[in-house]
């Protein structure tokens, strides 16, 4: 759902990156109640992990793939919406800066569809399903499932509502975005439960809430590092929900005007000449950049008195 340069106008693209600016100053203010340093390498590798999950597009149908947003797996697991929304913010501005994933005029954009409306949306529908099905944590994956692919959905109607008002497309992409987006959602449900049903299991200690301190970096590491360096290159290559819909109603062509251009060698997640290695070796290298951006980000956000 990443949205290319050309698809939303500059009106658009001016105003949703003033709300996306000023979102993110104050979820850094907030999350220094919310998140503080002793959690600043579950930020760290919570955003490393969604960068990596990210680069997995899974099959849906028609020719079309998905992949995981992962904001509201990132709200559940770092225990906050304001940490989940900067913590997606970071892989959006890393994929659009390194990897030309997402045009930079339309970073405002994609961080308010997805870093704030997924996240938001997602934090806020699991906690209703949690009282709903009785505040039980083994059905915390159950309400977070759910919850993670309505916010897929709701995320998409936004991005489409975006396209309408730049003139992009007609009213006709609502429709189109929701019905792609409902078949990504489920893929989206049943991958937030299943991450969270093995951390409840097995390590408790990324959950906030009653947990120990933190216990090591070899089990998540190793599971960043397969992500990125091998399993994305099981990759689908069908177009994603919104590359489709922009191919069935015409206006993909739009998304060749680059208004802003930020040179790299590792664009479309590669590097040239070196095949699947350069693939794994960038996936691997986005990652670490994550981890380090958003473990820097929680020193600086963590509570005066941490």
């Amino acid at each position: 759902m990443h949205i290319p340069d050309g698809f939303v106008s500059v009106p658009v693209a001016g105003a949703t990156g003033l709300v996306s600016l000023a979102g993110l100053l104050f979820a850094s203010g907030r999350a220094q109640t919310a998140f503080g340093i002793r959690r600043a390498p579950i930020l760290g590798l919570t955003t490393a992990f969604i960068f990596a999950a990210q680069m997995i597009n899974f099959p849906v149908a028609g020719g079309t793939s998905g992949h995981l947003l992962g904001g509201t797996l990132a709200a559940i697991v770092l225990g906050s919406p304001w940490a989940g929304s900067l913590c997606i913010a970071t892989v959006l501005i890393i994929q659009a800066v390194l990897f030309a994933d997402g045009g930079i005029t339309a970073l405002g954009a994609n961080i308010l569809n997805m870093a704030f409306i997924g996240v938001w949306v997602g934090w806020m529908l699991t906690q209703t399903l949690q009282r709903l099905f009785g505040g039980s944590k083994a059905r915390l994956p159950l309400a977070a499932g759910i919850a993670a692919a309505v916010s897929v959905v709701v995320a998409a109607i936004a991005c489409a509502i975006e396209l309408v008002l730049s003139g992009t497309a007609s009213i006709a992409v609502l429709p189109a975005m929701t019905g792609v987006h409902i078949l990504i959602g489920i893929g989206e449900g049943l991958i937030t439960g299943g991450v969270l049903t093995y951390l409840a299991k097995a390590r408790p200690d990324l959950l906030p809430g009653e947990q120990q301190e933190f216990r090591g970096w070899l089990v998540p590491v190793v599971s960043i590092v397969l992500v990125a360096g091998a399993l994305s290159l099981l990759a689908s290559a069908w177009p994603d929900g919104l590359e489709k819909v922009a191919e069935d109603l015409g206006f993909i062509k739009l998304g060749e005007e680059v208004r802003i251009s930020v040179p790299t060698p590792l664009a479309d997640y590669g590097i040239e000449g070196l095949g699947a290695i350069g693939t794994s070796l960038a996936g691997l290298l986005g990652a670490a950049v994550c981890f380090a951006v958003a473990f820097g980000i929680a020193k600086v956000v963590r509570p005066k008195n941490a």
